[in-house]
């Protein structure tokens, strides 16, 4: 009885070993440390340890167990590649969206399958594997070996020149790109596309939009500030008029130009809010958009990248099986391979995330720009309007100041001047000659009665006509506009400089690279 029951705990024993033997790998070997002083065929074990780990690219792994419900189709959500006859082993190359599998989040690309259900893989192609993880009901247990591998590993110097050949072939047309044989991934149906295209439509109508308010309130400013002109110097005649009702129409006429001018100030300040909000819209919100739109778009090319190289190795795998060559990386376990599709899948993850936060962005966008453009542009029209109808009603309100009576002195449109007037004719008839210059001493006055005092004070007073006293008025008067331009943001217009067209901004085509003057 001894004897039985002890062959039968060896059978059992055996039984427990081979269903393990069924899960173990060529990973699953000793390490070469502890053999550094073994027999010869511990040498050979050292040897097969160190060639494995220059197959794995330095790369490690782990065994583990996953069970996976299935959904409603009977699938799990994952492709298999490898197998019988060409690889050893059997690996996930992706992981679909949406699928069991990607909602366990276990099972990644790359990942070798070592049993589905308790029974081994190893030997079968990926047809037969597939067969197996669909003959099962409703949970498929699946043994695996975890590819612990390092994404910088798998950005190589092919990575980086593949995304700099989509950046320089996103920006020409597919058949360009097909006569210079540049060969790249594109994204089907990719809806983004177009939203960028809006939102760069967008940005050129608003910065039409604010360059041409901005212009226009330069403009009321500019008219504004001769209506204060007026006013000044209708007040200065005013209050140099000696009759009473003159200098009151002069008074009149300048309070209404006075006023105008605070009107139309008014009116530019209870806009300057409007514009505000439309330069927050296009120097705020569009530039951060923009700016997660290039980073998305980093993502994108490195994901399409990684796409390319995948199919070029595909193609390789093909060309090889064609001609009935062994390819070396695919009989030693394609560890490159799935280094290149794990990432892949990182690539994808962070792409995906990159161009959700851009569509929700847009979308932010685009609610912002229909709910408050309406209302920006309805404002600013009606506060043009209210200054015309109190422009029209201070009009009315004064009574008809002319004509005006001005009494003038006889001497009024006397002038004193050396030259005596010649019409213009007989200037052009009269021939010049030249003459020798003489010089003509000053002539002096005779010394009235008490004539001594004016002759000294015209001593002590000379060349003070030659000073303006208005200048220092003017160089303050100039300071204030412009502390009054830069609060009403309107410094940095200049209307001399011809203005960009609306419709040309509107009409752009974002896509169409800068030619400067090369087209005209």
């Amino acid at each position: 009885d001894r004897k039985i029951n002890s062959s039968t705990t060896d059978s059992a024993g055996t039984g427990r070993v081979r269903d393990e033997i069924a899960f173990v790998s060529n990973d699953d070997l000793p390490e070469p440390v502890l053999y550094a002083d073994g027999c010869v065929d511990d040498t050979k074990i050292i040897m097969l340890c160190q060639k494995q780990e220059m197959e794995r690219l330095g790369m490690t792994v782990s065994s583990g167990t996953v069970i996976i419900k299935k959904d409603t189709t009977n699938l799990i959500g994952i492709s298999i590649g490898g197998g019988a006859p060409l690889c050893p082993c059997l690996y996930i190359v992706q992981v679909f969206d949406g699928t069991p599998a990607a909602k366990e989040g276990t099972l990644q690309s790359g990942d070798e399958l070592l049993g589905v259900n308790g029974a081994s893989v190893k030997g079968k192609t990926k047809v037969e594997v597939a067969k197996m993880i669909q003959a099962a009901t409703s949970e498929v247990t699946i043994h695996y070996n975890k590819l612990h591998a390092d994404p910088t590993q798998g950005e190589t110097l092919d990575i980086v020149l593949k995304k700099m050949k989509h950046r320089l072939v996103e920006r020409m047309s597919s058949s360009t790109a097909d006569t210079l044989g540049l060969s790249r991934a594109i994204l089907c149906n990719d809806s983004l596309v177009k939203r960028l295209q809006e939102l760069e439509r967008t940005e050129s109508m608003y910065k039409g939009l604010v360059e041409h308010a901005k212009r226009m309130l330069k403009a009321h400013f500019d008219v504004l500030q001769t209506y204060q002109q007026f006013g000044n110097i209708f007040a200065a005649i005013s209050v140099r008029e000696p009759q009473p009702r003159a200098s009151e129409a002069f008074r009149i006429f300048s309070e209404l130009h006075r006023n105008l001018e605070k009107d139309g100030i008014k009116m530019i300040k209870s806009l300057k809010p409007i514009l505000a909000d439309m330069g927050t819209y296009l120097h705020k919100a569009i530039p951060d958009t923009k700016l997660t739109v290039k980073r998305y778009a980093d993502a994108k090319f490195t994901y399409l990248s990684y796409c390319l190289k995948i199919k070029e190795m595909d193609d390789e795998e093909h060309s090889y099986v064609a001609i009935q060559e062994p390819l070396y990386r695919v009989e030693t376990g394609n560890y490159e391979y799935r280094l290149i599709l794990r990432c892949r899948q990182e690539a994808r993850v962070k792409f995906a995330k990159l161009r959700s936060d851009v569509l929700e962005k847009i979308e932010l966008l685009e609610c912002k720009h229909a709910r408050d453009l309406a209302s920006q542009l309805r404002k600013f029209i009606q506060g043009l309007s209210t200054l015309a109808s109190e422009t029209v009603e201070r009009l009315e309100s004064i009574p008809n100041l002319f004509p005006i009576e001005v009494d003038l002195k006889s001497s009024a449109f006397q002038y004193k001047s050396a030259l005596k007037f010649q019409p213009a004719e007989e200037l052009e008839e009269e021939v010049h000659q030249a003459e020798e210059a003489i010089e003509i001493p000053p002539i002096s006055a005779k010394p009235a009665n008490g004539s001594g005092g004016r002759n000294t004070i015209d001593e002590l007073l000379a060349g003070f006509e030659e000073i303006d006293l208005n200048r220092s008025c003017t160089a303050s008067t100039a300071e204030t506009n412009n502390d009054l331009l830069v609060e009403l943001g309107l410094a940095d217009i200049d209307l001399s400089a011809g203005a960009s067209t609306l419709g040309a901004n509107l009409l752009e085509d974002p896509l169409i690279p800068d030619l400067g003057d090369f087209g005209k």
